[in-house]
């Protein structure tokens, strides 16, 4: 007698729907923080009774919630939770806390921890130039024109770097690389000098230094980089302080 297939269909059916969970919660971004049933299929290509059986049963787990504007959903408050939950048990992130609030200090400039995810950087720790304050949003960086992004990529396999040219280089500012050739260009020269500098390619008139961070492999797993405005982080100033955080990077992978 033979097993019914339906039985063996199961775990992929599983698999599927947690791709389309996931698929859901990548639709949102800093720049698209809420968005209709119709918004969420056709960022998704999912029909729209999928995407509202999704983001019921999302709403219901707390993974996404509605405000006053009953049509329109964001991330939930639980993803939050979760992500700080995740941070806590990081061994980078608990490692590197004392680091980067050095590396303010020395500076004067705001610090941050971004970690390579295949895809971007998520800044997981970032540590104010005025106070010293620690800050707690999360948030993700394209990795092709910020510091922290470049001095990342710069060490991936040839084939990872291609994925995110075919992915499309989207500008930012006039400053902003979207040339694949030029790209390149620029992580050799990041590779040979062991820093990246940000010249207001993601946000105007910004400068950011950015060093990697690598695991005991050699692998390029995150950045670190310190960056403010231009008229404050001078350009006769990027040399020495990049001495600086590619010694603090340092400090951080003798920890790993």
């Amino acid at each position: 007698m033979t097993r019914k297939p339906t039985m063996r269909r199961a775990p992929d059916d599983a698999l599927k729907s947690l791709a389309k969970v996931v698929a859901v919660l990548g639709a949102f971004t800093t720049a698209r923080r809420s968005m209709s049933l119709a918004e969420i299929a056709a960022a998704t290509g999912f029909p729209r009774s999928t995407a509202h059986r999704l983001a019921a049963s999302m709403r219901e787990v707390g993974l996404l919630d509605q405000g006053s504007q009953r049509d329109r959903y964001r991330l939930g408050i639980k993803l939050f939770q979760l992500g700080n939950t995740a941070l806590a048990n990081m061994d980078l992130h608990r490692e590197a806390r004392p680091v980067i609030d050095g590396l303010n200090r020395v500076t004067g400039h705001v610090a941050k921890l971004a970690v390579f995810d295949g895809r971007q950087a998520i800044v997981t720790h970032s540590v104010s130039a005025a106070s010293g304050t620690p800050l707690t949003l999360i948030e993700a960086a394209p990795v092709h024109c910020t510091s922290t992004g470049k001095a990342i990529l710069a060490h991936q396999p040839p084939a990872a770097v291609d994925a995110i040219i075919a992915d499309g280089l989207e500008r930012f500012t006039e400053a902003t690389i979207t040339s694949g050739r030029k790209l390149k260009a620029e992580l050799r020269l990041i590779r040979a000098r062991g820093y990246s500098v940000d010249e207001g390619e993601h946000q105007p008139g910004m400068r950011c230094i950015g060093a990697p961070i690598r695991d005991r492999t050699g692998r390029a797993i995150a950045g670190l980089s310190v960056s403010g405005p231009a008229r404050q982080l001078r350009k006769a100033e990027v040399g020495a302080l990049a001495k600086i955080v590619i010694h603090h990077a340092q400090l951080i992978e003798a920890q790993l």
